[in-house]
């Protein structure tokens, strides 16, 4: 089990949108599809861009550098079935939006 972190007020990330946080000393992009939550690293592991500033259609978000593409629902990057970026559970409760970090010697 992880360290529960909030990250958001469920009203900063509205529907279709991402959003970029910093939890815990990372860069967390969080996104909002289909009436859900999707958060994952924020940092895209191409060139360091981004993510949570990418565009975001359905669910796949472009990172806004370089263009690299992944399914914010799995971390997978669209092109290159190897690559998966760290994701992490969400959950929204009453005071907002929580994303669980790995514990530091678990990662």
């Amino acid at each position: 089990m992880g360290k529960k972190v909030r990250i958001a007020d469920v009203d900063q990330v509205p529907e279709g949108t991402a959003a970029e946080f910093v939890a815990e000393d990372r860069i967390i992009a969080l996104f909002h599809v289909d009436g859900q939550y999707y958060a994952m690293d924020g940092v895209c592991p191409h060139a360091g861009g981004p993510l949570g500033e990418g565009s975001l259609s359905g669910n796949v978000v472009t990172c806004p550098w370089h263009g690299w593409q992944f399914d914010v629902t799995t971390g997978q990057h669209c092109l290159n079935e190897r690559l998966c970026h760290p994701t992490f559970p969400v959950t929204v409760e009453a005071d907002g939006i929580y994303i669980e970090l790995p514990e530091a010697n678990s990662e």
